[in-house]
């Protein structure tokens, strides 16, 4: 066996795209309970929460965007 073939099989690599889709989902839930906190600030928070929930972690755009909405008041959840 090459070195290469060595991978997530599609379930599993399926299931840890869904955890990683809850642990971000959490933690936007989190600071979206925070009224009148500035971008940068939730931006610093989701950070906060997710640095150490994943292997190699660095922000990106998307949780910039995310930061933006919570600032803007523009999150609501239906999910409780």
């Amino acid at each position: 066996m090459d070195i290469s073939e060595v991978a997530w099989n599609e379930p599993a690599r399926a299931k840890i795209l869904d955890d990683a889709d809850r642990v971000l989902r959490e933690a936007v839930r989190t600071v979206a309970q925070k009224n009148g906190i500035s971008s940068d600030d939730a931006f610093a928070e989701l950070n906060a929460l997710l640095k150490d929930r994943f292997i190699d972690y660095q922000p990106g755009p998307d949780i910039r965007t995310y930061a933006d909405a919570i600032a803007a008041g523009d999150f609501r959840d239906d999910a409780g």
